[in-house]
């Protein structure tokens, strides 16, 4: 038990933190929101309630969509461009889906390599595809629940408005919609540009995201 802990320390951390922040954002986000029903002279809502509800949902969608984006993004445009001088960079003159050899497919594949990387045909050029293909379902999937969720809270503020609602189509072009869409992005391209950039000047001792202390800047492609 305690070395699957360690094994799998990072994943375990990471799962608790996500639950830890996704509870934590319910709370703050039915005070609030029963903070503004009161505003309104409107009955608040419990945390049930308020999880199950069309504002949550998109809150949590909205996140969801824009980080599988930047990786999917990230994943995609470092097989064709490079950093010189970053280790998230593959090193100038790989750019491109490399050869079978570097790759490790057909007769270069070892006792141990994962059994769909060894059958060849279509199934090795899916699984080769995999991590991509995943990645860009799991963003159409929380878009497409953000623009949902997100239609029934602005219907919601409409109708309590005394406004009519609006289709989804209709929602899907508006301002509301890419705002919130928008505003989620930028951050997500900055903190990424940021990590490719910085990585090539900074330093930090022992991750495997940042070169060697004593590496050159102009080192591309090497992790600590």
């Amino acid at each position: 038990m305690r070395r699957t802990l360690r094994d799998n320390s990072l994943s375990i951390v990471f799962g608790l933190l996500f639950l830890l922040a996704l509870a934590g954002q319910a709370a703050a986000g039915q005070a609030a929101y029963n903070n503004e029903q009161v505003a309104h002279g409107l009955a608040t809502v419990s945390v049930v309630e308020y999880v199950t509800s069309a504002d949550y949902a998109v809150d949590i969608a909205e996140n969801w969509q824009s980080e599988y984006l930047q990786f999917l993004l990230y994943i995609l445009l470092t097989i064709w461009l490079i950093q010189r001088g970053s280790p998230e960079s593959k090193v100038p003159g790989l750019e491109g889906r490399e050869t079978d050899e570097r790759q490790r497919l057909g007769r270069h594949t070892t006792a141990d390599s994962p059994r769909l990387a060894r059958v060849g045909g279509l199934r090795t050029k899916l699984y080769s595809r995999s991590l991509g293909l995943v990645m860009g379902a799991i963003f159409v999937g929380s878009w497409t629940a953000q623009s949902i969720a997100g239609w029934a809270a602005y219907n919601e503020e409409r109708i309590a408005q005394l406004q009519d609602p609006l289709s989804w189509t209709v929602y899907v072009r508006s301002a509301d919609f890419w705002s919130r869409s928008l505003q989620n992005w930028q951050s997500e391209f900055l903190a990424i540009g940021s990590m490719v950039v910085l990585s090539i000047y900074l330093r930090e001792r022992g991750s495997p995201e940042s070169k060697p202390t004593g590496s050159s800047h102009h080192v591309t492609g090497v992790e600590g």
